[in-house]
């Protein structure tokens, strides 16, 4: 009997397992297995300002400027030289009176000093030699002549006091010429010198005190020397590197330093080819008119401006607002609402600043950056 139950549940167990077999598979949905999905929140982005009326905030155009490079070079005032005259003397003496000083203002013919010559001596000697030669040469002259009509000399010699008489003429002329020459006057005999100023001017430089000796134009220095002031050199030293920025014809600035403020325009008319091989320098030579006030030896400092710059964009002052170590503006978005802009900013020139990344010229931004900011911190 135990074995007949045995069987039958054996049977039963086999008939279970081959109906289990006999079931359709389950598939598993992927979409039910994967994890939840995560929501993104989007956060408003902060450099957006919106404000009520945007009309209020006035903008402004981002301009475009030319940074021109700039070189300064000190310097001195000199004498224009094409506009000075020396004072000379060509016979030699000791001078005995000197009616100015250096620095004075003279004027055409005005006395300057007077000296004791002894070339003017034997000048004069010398005159009145050839003209006791030539008054005897012309007596025996009318003598051949009354000779010759009654047949005492020949034809001869009378062409030989003609000669003789002509060439005492031409001596007495060359004697006097000396005279003006040396700076005398042939009809006044007078041993004492006087040079007289050949122009009108300043005198810029003086070799000669009393009682000193004039050797002669050969022997040294110039007496005096007399420059018109109207018109000035500005001779300044420019360093080698700073050399291709300047330019013959390029404007400058010229600021003395006994009148700091003022500044005196003129144009670069020379740079010199030599440099200076201690100081590695060249001199460049600014013409100028002067205004009055340029004295020769003055200091001044100059200021030259090269042909091209950098250009660069530029917004005014109140446009940039600086906020956590950073320079920002506000450019106009969409329909009432503004965006800051982080740029970097350069110098300030007046009530304009430097943009020098961050912004175009051509944009807009609001011109009262701190204004703007006041409101959206509310």
């Amino acid at each position: 009997m135990i074995r007949g139950i045995y069987t039958q549940a054996t049977g039963v167990a086999l008939a279970v397992l081959v109906l289990a077999g006999c079931r359709p598979e389950q598939k598993v949905d992927p979409a039910a297995a994967a994890p939840p999905q995560t929501k993104v929140v989007e956060e408003p982005d902060l450099s957006v300002v919106k404000v009520d009326r945007p009309e209020r905030f006035k903008l402004v155009t981002v301009a475009q400027r030319e940074d021109v490079q700039q070189v300064k070079a000190t310097g001195s005032v000199t004498p224009d030289i094409e506009r000075s005259v020396p004072v000379v003397s060509l016979a030699s003496g000791r001078v005995v009176a000197i009616k100015v000083r250096l620095g004075d203002d003279v004027k055409k013919g005005q006395l300057l000093l007077q000296l004791m010559s002894n070339d003017l001596t034997n000048g004069f000697q010398t005159y009145q030699q050839a003209q006791a030669d030539l008054k005897l040469a012309r007596t025996q002259l009318e003598r051949s002549k009354i000779l010759y009509e009654h047949g005492a000399i020949s034809l001869n010699d009378l062409q030989v006091a003609e000669d003789t008489a002509e060439k005492a003429d031409v001596t007495v002329k060359a004697s006097a010429q000396t005279i003006r020459t040396l700076g005398g006057d042939p009809n006044r005999n007078d041993p004492v010198l006087s040079v007289y100023a050949p122009v009108s001017g300043t005198l810029t430089e003086q070799n000669i005190v009393t009682a000193g000796a004039v050797g002669g134009s050969n022997s040294q220095p110039n007496l005096f020397t007399i420059s018109d002031l109207s018109t000035v050199w500005v001779l300044c030293d420019v360093y080698e590197n700073d050399l291709p920025l300047v330019r013959v014809g390029d404007r400058a600035d010229i600021e003395l330093n006994a009148y700091p403020g003022q500044m005196i325009h003129g144009r670069i008319s020379n740079i010199g080819k030599v440099l200076d091989p201690t100081l590695r320098t060249a001199k460049v030579r600014i013409q100028v008119s002067n205004p009055g006030m340029m004295r020769a030896g003055m200091f001044v400092t100059a200021t030259f401006y090269g042909q091209h710059g950098r250009e660069y964009a530029s917004v005014p002052t109140t446009a940039v607002v600086h906020l956590h170590d950073r320079d920002w503006v506000f450019v106009p978005g969409q329909s009432s609402d503004f965006k800051r802009q982080e740029v970097i900013g350069g110098k300030m020139s007046g009530s304009e600043e430097e943009i020098r990344s961050g912004l175009k010229p051509g944009q807009q931004v609001v011109l009262n950056a701190l204004d703007l900011q006041a409101e959206s911190d509310q």
